[in-house]
């Protein structure tokens, strides 16, 4: 399996770099103010993508606050005064006999 992904990541790869060779051509891109950029088309291409992706993420971000806002454990209570303090950590007790999928995968 994980030569089919490296191989689609290759050719993925092969894929980009060849677009990105065939689109050298210079272009020239309008701002306000006649303001104008000219550079080749991949730089444009690329800056498109790499904006877009920025904003998708920003745009994100307050739905993953919510949902780890969500799991997170509640804030634990004021501890009585008259338990007394754990002096390590608890022991750690192993079921010999649970068996346990293998591991697979990247």
């Amino acid at each position: 399996m994980r030569i089919v992904v490296w191989l689609i990541r290759a050719f993925l790869f092969f894929t980009l770099f060849a677009f990105a060779l065939n689109n050298q051509h210079t272009v020239a891109v309008h701002w306000f103010f006649g303001l104008a950029w000219t550079t080749p088309l991949v730089f444009v291409v690329l800056v498109a993508f790499a904006v877009g992706a920025a904003l998708g993420v920003m745009a994100m971000v307050p739905s993953w606050w919510r949902a780890r806002r969500a799991v997170a454990p509640a804030a634990p209570a004021a501890q009585d005064s008259q338990a007394p303090p754990l002096a390590g950590p608890l022991p750690v007790v192993r079921d010999s006999t649970a068996e346990y999928p293998p591991r697979v995968g990247l």
